[in-house]
């Protein structure tokens, strides 16, 4: 994602740790020397990597129901037997490892439902692309519960999904007026070059694609920033990209306490207004520079620092003058992001 691939490396060491050969060695959850089935069928061994603000997995499991019912049980080995395969299993509730990697299968996103960058991208849950996912999901929870059961749960996550887009369109929406309208502050062509050497607005993903307002040519989009953006822009990644996943994650686990107060429905709901009463007063203030004659002049500092400059951004316009990423990487493959996304395994 641009906001860890056009930082410094000191800035995303926790990225990196993950996302790099640790998604593809056995040892990551075979540990090295042990390299012991038994130990890798614990839950502990995914939350290393699946947990925090913008992929809540492991919080999500630990506290709700299925995860106090492994807590609580764990330690005995007659409610988990390690040594089984988990062909064998036959837990008194579920782990991560149960669930993701049914019988030992491991594809780890086959057992899951509609994915969409982890519950980030709008998607009809219901459209048939996705029947075949979702009748597995639910074949899942059939193991220890009726199938009436799963088809329910199923109903309830979609049900939060969709409220959550609602409120996903509407906070965009407000700050992407303010940019139309040009009283955002600052503008993306005020901005140093972001991650790929354009003054592309931070939010022209999907429906914003192909309006020159937001600074982009046809079909060019544009990509989250967390950093050296207006506040308001900030907000809307912070709604999506922490308080929209703690919503879908949370309902697919089972905590519901994270899908609705430890920051999901209910953080969406204050960032919402922040966003709102934030873009009021820029309104506000534009209105009364225009009326006294301010004419506004950005500040420098929201193009170039000791820090700004080590983003990627400044480093290609420097080094490689009218080229962007894409033209330096003649077939950008995991950086293209003009497409919608792929479907899944």
């Amino acid at each position: 994602c641009a906001w860890s691939i056009e930082r410094p490396p000191g800035d995303t060491a926790g990225c990196t740790f993950c996302h790099t050969s640790s998604e593809e060695r056995c040892s990551t959850c075979h540990q090295r020397h042990q390299f012991s089935p038994s130990v890798a069928r614990h839950a502990e061994q995914c939350k290393t990597c699946h947990w925090g603000k913008d992929h809540r997995d492991w919080e999500a499991y630990d506290i709700g129901l299925h995860g106090v019912v492994y807590q609580v049980n764990k330690w005995d080995p007659k409610q988990f037997d390690w040594t089984k395969k988990l062909a064998d299993a036959d837990y008194v509730g579920p782990t991560c490892q149960y669930c993701h990697m049914r019988g030992g299968h491991h594809n780890v996103q086959r057992f899951g439902t509609v994915y969409t960058s982890m519950g980030m991208s709008m998607a009809d849950r219901g459209a048939p692309i996705w029947k075949e996912k979702r009748d597995r999901w639910a074949s899942v929870c059939d193991d220890c519960h009726s199938p009436r059961f799963a088809r329910e749960n199923l109903q309830a996550l979609d049900e939060s999904v969709k409220d959550a887009g609602l409120k996903y369109r509407e906070t965009f929406q407000v700050a992407a007026d303010l940019v139309k309208d040009g009283v955002a502050d600052p503008m993306p062509k005020d901005l140093c070059p972001d991650w790929s050497g354009q003054h592309i607005w931070s939010l022209k993903i999907g429906a914003y694609h192909d309006d020159p307002a937001f600074g982009g040519k046809a079909g060019e989009s544009g990509e989250f920033r967390m950093s050296n953006c207006t506040d308001i822009e900030r907000l809307c990644f912070e709604s999506v990209g922490y308080f929209q996943t703690y919503i879908y994650k949370g309902m697919a686990h089972g905590s519901w306490n994270d899908a609705t107060y430890s920051d999901g429905s209910f953080g969406m709901d204050r960032w919402l207004v922040n966003v709102k009463q934030d873009a009021s007063q820029a309104r506000r203030l534009a209105a009364i520079e225009k009326k006294v004659g301010v004419t506004w002049v950005p500040e420098s500092f929201w193009k170039t620092g000791e820090w700004l400059d080590q983003l990627t951004g400044p480093y290609i316009v420097k080094n490689h003058p009218g080229k962007t990423i894409f033209d330096l990487c003649p077939d950008p493959g995991w950086l293209d992001t003009h497409h919608a996304p792929a479907e899944e395994v």
